[in-house]
């Protein structure tokens, strides 16, 4: 009988799709063409000048990624590239719409008395980012060879990650680690995952996850058969045998210390369910994902009861309730959230004092509580149900009024302008990267390498949901940013690794099999006799 990976690339089209690649490419760079158009003749009534600037700089690295991609993976998925440029494309777009500096609307607004949040969208800046995320795209393919071909020179194969499992394993935690180093790392609204490098500040996280999936499929491809197997049975679960539970019990308390030094809860959540998502695509046992959500249920627990984590539980009071800490609040000791807000009396004092942060000074030095302000998460809600079902139209809106609309609340700020029906799109097109990354998994040969590319596959989605789900209020807000359509050079640059890493294991599980040699005739068989 045929394995499911078998039955696929029995199925699997063993031709080169290039050409579809570039036609999907091609409606990628049309689509964002159109995004830089559409946002100019809205605010200025004309095409604007960075259409060719901006739109004309990711066509010509999107044509160059697909050119080294064809020449060197030729029987890629061909839907790989074309997706992910078409969101790189979209934030971009929505980046230079948000960058007040680059149009007049800003002037417009100040002059009808609306108030204006001093954003630091930096349209300039991500496009630069993108080259560089490109370039570390087009790199990666370049040095990543076929599995069977491991000789070539100055070059790896995604299989050769696995001869170093627990070094890379190692460098992941100590990535985790950098922003709680004195001297390099930073807190930014309460959390401590950023670092100083220079005049440059880094998110290491956003390279650990690739580090830490690397190292979670090195390390169960050669422990799964003894984690599969079963202990005690409790109803329709059967639990594995306890002397297996240590594995999943230390990276439980690694994420538990991430959480407790950065309070950082997405953070904890993204690296803990990469885990057990790929614990579970190892074993096929769903006793693991029970026992993985109790754990996390029972961290964040054990967080709420900690006095040094008013961050983590501001998050999830303003989940629960944001109401009152709209415009600032001061958490109390016994559990009291007083408004802090420009219309209370001690704002105003602290305001007439000349105080830059009147609401925080007055939270933390007459009340001596934890200040918090859920207007970013309010507000972005507002700018959802402005945009209805088809949105106000690019350039249209007024997505500036909300609190890092260009970064981690990119995802209202384009549902304000592309109303539901695009933000369903965004989600769609997030949804194929990660079909098409488990389809890889799925019939690859070989068992390091379909751990790696699920493991790749579901970290992207498990981010998207992180991120997705906390601007929407569907889960508490967490830090972590949107793949490809967030400010920042950290997160591009891991994600467009991420791509290449999927193209080249894509490739090599959709190339044909090595041709058996022919037979060049029959053998003579001579008697001797």
């Amino acid at each position: 009988m045929q394995s499911i990976g078998d039955q696929i690339r029995a199925h699997l089209p063993y031709q080169r799709r290039n050409s579809a690649s570039l036609a999907l490419l091609i409606f990628a760079m049309v689509l964002t063409l159109s995004a830089f158009a559409e946002v100019g003749l809205a605010r200025d009534g004309k095409i604007p000048g960075g259409l060719f600037v901006y739109g004309g700089g990711l066509v010509v690295l999107a044509f160059a990624a697909f050119f080294v991609q064809t020449k060197f993976t030729p029987y890629a998925d061909p839907l790989l590239l074309p997706l992910a440029v078409a969101l790189n494309g979209i934030g971009l777009a929505m980046i230079y719409r948000l960058d007040l500096d680059t149009s007049k609307d800003h002037k417009i607004a100040e002059a009808a008395g609306k108030k204006l949040l001093k954003d630091a969208a930096d349209a300039p800046g991500q496009l630069m980012w993108t080259f560089v995320g490109i370039g570390l795209f087009v790199i990666a393919v370049l040095l990543m060879r076929d599995t069977d071909k491991p000789d070539a020179p100055l070059s790896v194969t995604p299989k050769t990650a696995q001869r170093y499992t627990y070094l890379i394993g190692l460098t992941g935690v100590i990535f985790l680690l950098l922003p709680i180093v004195p001297g390099i790392g930073m807190e930014i609204n309460g959390a401590r995952v950023w670092i100083h490098l220079g005049p440059l500040s880094v998110q290491p996280g956003e390279f650990t996850k690739l580090l830490l999936v690397v190292f979670f499929a090195g390390y169960l491809v050669n422990k799964r058969q003894a984690m599969s197997l079963i202990g005690k049975k409790v109803g329709p679960i059967s639990l594995p045998r306890a002397r297996d539970l240590g594995p999943i019990v230390v990276i439980w308390f690694l994420c538990l210390g991430v959480l407790f030094m950065q309070k950082d809860l997405g953070t904890a959540l993204l690296f803990f369910g990469l885990f057990v998502s790929m614990l579970y695509i190892a074993t096929q046992r769903v006793s693991w994902v029970f026992i993985g959500v109790g754990l996390l249920a029972v961290g964040v627990f054990i967080a709420t009861l900690l006095p040094f984590m008013g961050h983590v539980n501001q998050r999830i009071d303003i989940w629960q309730n944001p109401k009152p800490y709209f415009d600032g609040g001061c958490l109390m000791d016994d559990g009291k959230v007083i408004p802090v807000n420009p219309d209370t009396a001690i704002y105003k004092k602290f305001k007439a004092q000349g105080d830059p942060s009147p609401g925080f000074s007055a939270c933390v030095s007459e009340l001596g509580g934890e200040y918090s302000d859920s207007a970013q998460l309010m507000k972005g809600l507002f700018s959802l149900g402005q945009g209805g079902v088809l949105g106000t139209g690019l350039g249209q809106g007024e997505p500036w009024r909300t609190p890092l609309s260009f970064s981690d609340f990119i995802f209202d700020s384009l549902g304000e302008e592309l109303g539901l029906t695009g933000l369903m799109v965004l989600l769609l097109t997030y949804a194929l990267i990660v079909q098409r990354g488990m389809k890889t998994a799925v019939a690859a040969r070989d068992p390091f390498l379909k751990l790696f590319a699920g493991g790749v596959s579901f970290v992207l989605a498990l981010q998207v949901f992180v991120i997705v789900g906390g601007v929407t209020r569907l889960i508490p807000l967490t830090g972590l940013t949107t793949p490809f359509l967030s400010q920042g050079g950290s997160s591009l640059m891991a994600n467009w690794i991420l791509i290449a890493i999927l193209v080249r294991m894509s490739h090599d599980a959709r190339k044909p099999a090595p041709q058996a040699i022919q037979d060049e005739g029959m053998t003579q068989i001579v008697s001797t006799r």
